[in-house]
């Protein structure tokens, strides 16, 4: 599926088409909610409803000029979006954390998490652990996402491994929930997005 400027909606971030190494692409900033982390800060892909079935998309991101400290390069997905985009499931990278030499580090390299309120934060305040896990991935290279969703159940795939990245059983909004799909962006990253494929499966 061809994404750009014009078949998406930007909530809480800006979106534009560019060219990058000659190629036609989707580039997503974060705009608002600068000082809080796993918000509503995505791009929804107009015209998409997904229960069950299968998201790919291929993924870069890199450091803005400006980019904080904490910022790691944040890139990934949100689904099942409902229709006043006040709950939804995400999945996303964060690429400078996928070699870091600091294993604890190295073991924050992706995120499930649940809109509102199951951020990371309230994960790792609460000692909730199976949401993380790390993953060989780098700032400013093509990274192959794919999720496969089934019910209340997602499985994690990045770049070719066979096995998924992460695994959630149990994910927060249950397993009849219906809705929109996009792409999610966090602090200090600049984004592109291309090759969207989905599969459903209902």
């Amino acid at each position: 599926m061809m994404i750009d400027e014009m078949n998406v909606t930007a909530v809480h971030t800006r979106a534009s088409d560019v060219l990058l190494n000659g190629e036609k692409v989707l580039r997503v900033e974060k705009h608002e909610k600068l000082d809080i982390f796993d918000e509503n800060t995505y791009v929804l892909v107009n015209g998409v409803q997904f229960h069950n079935g299968t998201i790919e998309v291929k993924m870069l991101s890199r450091l803005l000029p400006d980019a904080p400290d904490f910022a790691r390069g944040f890139i990934g997905i949100v689904f099942r979006v409902n229709e006043n985009g006040s709950e939804f499931e995400s999945y996303y990278v964060r690429p400078t954390n996928g070699r870091h030499p600091d294993p604890v580090r190295a073991s924050h390299g992706s995120q499930y998490f649940s809109y509102p309120g199951y951020t990371f934060a309230y994960f790792r305040e609460h000692g909730i652990t199976g949401y993380e896990a790390p993953c060989d991935i780098g700032l400013d290279e093509w990274i192959d996402l794919k999720a496969v969703i089934h019910d209340e159940n997602a499985e994690f795939y990045v770049n070719d491994m066979e096995n998924p990245v992460l695994c959630v059983n149990g994910m927060k909004h249950g397993k009849g929930i219906k809705g929109g799909l996009g792409f999610y962006v966090d602090t200090g990253t600049e984004a592109f997005y291309k090759d969207l494929k989905v599969t459903a499966d209902d």
